[in-house]
Parts: structure tokens; C-alpha cells; sequence
């Protein structure tokens, strides 16, 4: 599925092979070991190049399942019903995972193996003789992937060893430490103030899906909410709804038609991975992830129905009444045969796979809705305005769901939003249910302080805010590489 695998074992960064194709702006030749340094001559080349960066997306470290199994898994969201989905996942769900559980080291190396392949095209591109212009865009899209995978990471791990270069001797990765979170978050911005200047606004034909100006913008405004640096979050924020002027960003007229296969990169949608099913290495594998274990073929056609991402009956309770998003999110039920089964199962990456695991579905990373609740959050964190331009933003995204707005002062005490913390509880929910299922929650409770008081009856201690750096990385590299405080060693 990658151009060219690279793994960050224990502070070590090692080139291996290469193979693999994508959508059509992926498509690339293999690079091999032997020639992997002699390779980088042209404007083909570093297209080739590039395409393995975006081809790491896929990868079942990132969003193939990794960051479904802890945005989601790891809140209140979803849940393991059934132990047959897998003794990780249901760790993480209770918060029993170790250093030696799968998600930490898998999480760990798909990202490191993605930042080496954006560090090969930051470090060979300056010197091939290509377009300048070219040349340009090609760099500020590897930023971009570059700072995701960053973000990713720090948010996961905490501390993490930051390498902007490209490592050829795999003896120099044992040089690199966990650099602190401060550092890492400020490359991030660095990356993405850069990317966001020479990005394009948009893509058209076989290069839809790539890294957009808005997209640069939008992920910079989510790092600096990340940080709490309200004032910086909000005016960055504010140039991606501003786009909306060029016809570029818009809430789609209907919250089901965000979703599905044949409604991808949409006005809506900011960046998201793309997938292809064709039983070429490039499907997505969520129709069967989230198919309920023993539900045959009544909720997915093909392959197995693997059981994982259920709905918890929290997350079902917590849409209101009226609320079109739930119909278009889960569904409570399936029939089988004759038989009705009451079961909580995602439908909103729904289709019909070529093979097991190989499905069209793409995921959306980030989107317009995500960006006008983050907008009003700032806002709100910058001082509370009884029905001021929060609220707009807030009830944007509840007009569309098909409820009432909510204000200050209204006679209906549930939509009665009186002050400040009632307006950080007001976006938590409305996030929740708007972004439900698309990797957001773990990361939102996190960022606003508030998973241990949602999540501690389900396990959590204060520190799982992070997750445990792998087993591995530690015991090849003990002396640079230390566990997160109260993991075993």
C-alpha cells in the first residue's frame, strides 16, 4: 500500500521497499531500496514521491483503523459488545491497554513510516529540476501531511521524537529523544503557516483529494484550539468560513448528503483519505469494521461483520428528539431472516464492498461543520456574548439537524444556554452528535479537559489522557526513550 515503508523502531528510521498505487493523483512507480537515494531526479519522480506520503493515510496505523479505534473507541461513543472483535481493541475500550498493546506500536510506526516518506520529499526536492511553481505545491503538500501526522501523534503519545529530515542510516535514529510537546506542536504551526500560503484553494479531476489551502488553514485553526490560544484559533478559523465567499466551503443542504460514496469530497468536506475498493490494496475496511458480529449479511453484503465501533447506549440517547443527524448516523436494529435483532451498528460509511475489507468509503478528516463549531468555541472562550455571533455559528449547525436554536434566555430550559460553561457544554454535545463516529470525541474531551469527568466511570485515570509509548521503541532505545508517566516500564 506504500510507496516506501519506513518504520521508527526504537528511535531508529529504516528505508525498506516500495509498491502500491492509489486514486489517480496517487498513482507512482515502486522505488526499491537499492535505488531509493538515486531516484529523486525528476518532476515524475517526486510526483511518485509525494504519492507515497498521502498512500500512508491509508495505512492501518492512521485512518485505515487506528484513529477510528481511538478517536472513537476510546470515549463514550462506541464500545466492544462482542470479545470476538479483538482482545486490543476491547483494552482500549476499558482502558487496559499496555505498551504491548497492538494499537500503540501500530499507531506509532504508521506515522513515523508517513513522516519519513514527507521528509524524503522535503529533503530531495529542492535539488530536481522541475517547475519551480511545481516544485512549490509539492512541498507545502508534504508539509501539510507532514503536521497532520504530527498532530496525530503528540495528541496520542504526548512527547515525541521529532524528525524533519530524512534519515538514511538506520543507526541515526537512535539519536532522537522525546522532543517535548512544546517543540513538536511549534513545527506543526511551522509547517502549516508555510503550506497554507502556497496551497492552492482548490483541486479539480484526477487531483481532487489533495491538500487545499483551506484545508492548511483549517488544521492550523484545530492545533490552536488544541493549545487553548483562543485568539490565534479564532481569526484562522474565520478565513476558512470566510471562503465560503468563493463558493468553496459550505454545510451541504442535507447532514446525509455529507456522507456516502457517491457524495465524496463534497463542498463540505475539507480533506479527507481517500479510498477505492477493486481488491487492489486501496479500499476502506469500515462497512465490515462496524457491522454488529453475527449480523450475516444483513447489514454488510460481503465479507465478515467484524463488531467494532458499536454505538454505545449513551451516545444513542444523546441525540434529541427530531434530530435528522441520528437517522443518518446509526441505526438501532437490523432483521435477519425473520427475526428482528436490537443492536446499535454505524451506517454512515455504509456500502457494498468488492471483497472483505475493500470498500469505497472515505474518511473525512475535517470538514466545514467541524470548523463553525470550533469557530463558535473560540469565540465563546474568548468571552461569552448572550446570542452573539457563537450562538449563530452553534445554531448553523442545529438548523440543518432539524431542531430549535438555542439562546440565552429561552423559556425552554434545554435550549437555554445562560452563560459561558453553558457554552462549552452546548458545543461539547453539539459536536458529539454532529461529528459522531468520525474520529473526534476522544480528541475533543481530551482538549477541553473533560475526559476524566465523562469517561472515569468507564475506567479512565488521569493518566490515560495519553497513551502508552510502544514496549518496543522503549526497550531498543532505553536510553532516549522513556514510558509516559504511571504505564510499566
Amino acid at each position: 500500500m506504500k510507496n516506501i515503508k519506513t518504520i521508527f523502531a526504537v528511535g531508529t528510521i529504516v528505508l525498506l521497499s516500495a509498491s502500491g498505487c492509489k486514486k489517480d493523483f496517487l498513482d507512482r512507480a515502486p522505488i526499491s531500496q537499492m535505488n531509493g537515494n538515486n531516484f529523486y531526479k525528476t518532476a515524475d519522480d517526486m510526483k511518485a514521491a509525494l504519492a507515497s506520503v498521502y498512500s500512508g493515510l491509508q495505512t492501518g496505523g492512521m485512518y485505515y483503523s487506528s484513529m477510528h479505534v481511538i478517536g472513537e473507541m476510546r470515549s463514550d461513543n462506541t464500545e466492544i459488545t462482542d470479545p470476538n472483535a479483538g482482545a486490543d481493541l476491547l483494552a482500549i475500550d476499558r482502558f487496559e491497554n499496555l505498551p504491548t498493546t497492538s494499537i500503540s506500536s501500530t499507531t506509532w510506526a504508521g506515522h513515523y513510516q508517513a513522516i519519513q516518506s514527507a521528509n524524503i520529499v522535503l529533503d530531495k526536492i529542492g535539488a530536481v529540476n522541475m517547475d519551480e511553481g511545481l516544485k512549490a505545491r509539492y512541498a507545502a503538500e508534504a508539509k501539510f501531511l507532514r503536521a497532520l501526522m504530527y498532530f496525530n501523534l503528540v495528541r496520542i503519545f504526548g512527547d515525541v521524537p521529532l524528525v524533519v529530515k530524512m534519515i538514511n542510516n538506520p543507526q541515526e535514529g537512535y539519536t532522537y529523544g522525546r522532543t517535548p510537546s512544546a517543540d513538536v506542536y511549534n513545527q506543526i504551526i511551522t509547517d502549516l503557516t508555510e503550506a497554507e500560503t502556497v496551497l492552492p484553494h482548490e483541486f479539480t479531476g484526477a487531483d481532487i483529494g489533495r491538500a487545499t489551502k483551506g484545508a492548511a488553514a483549517a488544521l492550523l485553526g484545530k492545533v490552536y484550539l488544541t493549545q487553548r490560544r483562543w485568539d490565534l484559533a479564532a481569526p484562522q478559523l474565520k478565513k476558512v468560513i470566510d471562503n465560503v465567499s468563493l463558493n468553496k466551503y459550505q454545510l451541504m443542504p442535507t447532514y446525509a448528503g455529507v456522507f456516502g460514496i457517491a457524495n465524496e469530497n463534497n463542498r463540505e468536506s475539507i480533506f479527507e483519505v481517500q479510498f477505492r475498493k477493486g481488491s487492489t490494496g486501496e479500499g476502506s475496511p469500515f462497512t465490515n469494521q462496524f457491522a454488529p458480529i453475527g449480523s450475516g449479511t444483513a447489514v454488510v453484503s460481503v465479507g465478515n461483520p467484524l463488531g467494532q465501533n458499536i454505538p454505545t447506549a449513551d451516545m444513542n440517547n444523546a441525540y434529541e428528539a427530531g434530530d435528522l443527524r441520528k437517522a443518518a448516523s446509526m441505526r438501532n436494529s437490523y432483521t435477519l431472516g425473520a427475526n428482528t435483532v436490537q443492536h446499535n451498528y454505524i451506517i454512515k460509511y455504509a456500502g457494498v464492498p468488492a471483497a472483505y475489507l475493500d470498500s469505497d468509503n472515505n474518511w473525512i478528516v475535517l470538514r466545514y461543520a467541524d470548523v463553525l463549531l470550533m469557530y463558535a468555541e473560540a469565540l465563546n472562550e474568548q468571552g461569552y456574548v448572550a446570542d452573539g455571533p457563537a450562538f449563530t455559528y452553534l445554531n448553523q449547525i442545529r438548523n440543518r439537524a432539524g431542531l430549535l436554536p438555542k439562546t440565552s434566555n429561552n423559556a425552554d430550559l434545554t435550549l437555554r444556554v445562560a452563560d459561558q460553561a453553558a457554552f462549552r457544554l452546548a458545543i461539547e454535545q453539539e459536536r458529539r452528535v454532529e461529528l459522531a463516529f468520525e474520529g473526534h470525541r476522544w480528541f475533543d474531551l481530551v482538549r477541553t479537559n473533560r475526559a476524566l469527568t465523562v469517561m472515569a466511570s468507564k475506567g479512565m485515570q488521569s493518566h490515560h489522557v495519553v497513551f502508552p509509548i510502544p514496549q518496543t521503541q522503549i526497550d531498543i532505545n532505553p536510553a532516549l526513550i522513556k514510558q509516559n508517566p504511571n504505564y510499566p516500564n
